[in-house]
């Protein structure tokens, strides 16, 4: 993944994705995400990104803002741990692991994970090494698989058809674009 073109990125995604209307405030959000991928993540298969981009469509509600999850988990086994941020940061032991990749203890101030600076870390170092399910990007995108076709093959995951086809429209708008 190179230098990724914003113009061609954001019309595509506004289109496909948001009805032509694509929110100002997603927009910067969304800004900031391909920021930190360019920076930390250039080498790495485009098709991650696109996947990282859909799970946080569907997680957030299309707003690409870190968010709570609806209850707050209670009642939940997880709780006070409930989901944060941009893929739902969930159970004591992901905010453990996840302190170090956003330069806070998170047991102590999970509250932190909804800060977009911590929460897009978490996201791409959690799915990159499969902390958050025990399965990690490499395990779904194989090099010699270009196709995208391998999106939606893990039935495991909840609402995976469903994110599959935002990650497919999100490749759509980056896999030109490099």
């Amino acid at each position: 993944m190179s230098a990724i073109d914003r113009k061609f990125f954001f019309d595509q995604v506004s289109l496909r994705l948001f009805d032509g209307r694509l929110p100002a405030k997603t927009r910067r959000s969304l800004d900031q995400i391909l920021d930190y991928c360019e920076k930390n993540h250039s080498k790495d298969d485009d098709r991650w990104l696109a996947y990282a981009l859909g799970t946080a469509h569907h997680e957030t509600d299309r707003s690409f803002g870190p968010i709570r999850e609806y209850g707050r988990g209670r009642g939940k086994k997880y709780y006070p741990y409930y989901g944060r941020g941009l893929v739902q940061l969930t159970w004591e032991r992901n905010y453990k692991k996840m302190s170090p990749v956003a330069g806070v203890d998170l047991v102590k101030y999970p509250d932190r994970a909804l800060d977009l600076t911590n929460a897009i870390p978490i996201m791409f170092v959690g799915m990159k090494q499969g902390i958050f399910t025990g399965k990690k990007f490499a395990d779904f995108f194989k090099k010699a698989n270009r196709t995208g076709s391998t999106l939606a093959d893990h039935q495991w995951l909840h609402k995976a058809q469903l994110i599959a086809s935002y990650a497919k429209k999100y490749y759509g708008a980056i896999s030109y674009t490099t």
